[in-house]
């Protein structure tokens, strides 16, 4: 079965936060979620800093994909990243994983973006496995870093 999918509203945000820590769980990083409902909200719904898609099977959601644009200064185009995607397990292997790149990559044609990214944990063999077999590249050359908090805050000031 095909799954369905929805753009999230405002009156989900309590869902979009349960998903979010759902994730952190799977991901053993509960403990860092600070995220509220109130921070969702003004983020996402107020300041349409990011979009939140929900998977459905038979009306109920499964899953979500959190995701925004970015820009590649290379393509001269915006492209998609999608910074979050969490099925529940009990829906896993139906294909919903597959069908929600799909989704992600017809939005991204239909927005004219050049491309659709995401970061994935080095330990998450079945998703690395998974996404090769979506035809994606690792950018192996690539190193991720960070400025947040005390750093953010010290470079800042």
């Amino acid at each position: 079965m095909e799954p369905q999918f929805r753009f999230a509203e405002e009156k989900d945000t309590g869902l979009i936060l349960e998903y979010i820590k759902y994730l952190a769980e799977y991901e053993k990083m509960l403990d860092l979620v600070v995220a509220t409902e109130e921070d969702l909200r003004k983020w996402i719904f107020e300041k349409e800093k990011a979009e939140v898609l929900f998977i459905m099977e038979n009306g109920t959601e499964v899953g979500f994909a959190v995701f925004f644009h970015n820009f590649s200064t290379f393509l001269g185009r915006a492209g998609i990243y999608l910074e979050d995607l969490y099925i529940k397990p009990e829906f896993r292997g139906k294909g919903y994983g597959r069908a929600t790149f799909k989704k992600l990559a017809s939005i991204a044609k239909e927005r004219g973006c050049g491309r659709v990214e995401w970061w994935c944990l080095d330990w998450n063999k079945p998703s690395i496995d998974f996404y090769l077999s979506l035809g994606a590249e690792p950018m192996d050359d690539w190193t991720v870093f960070r400025l947040a908090g005390k750093t953010l805050d010290a470079l800042a000031d």
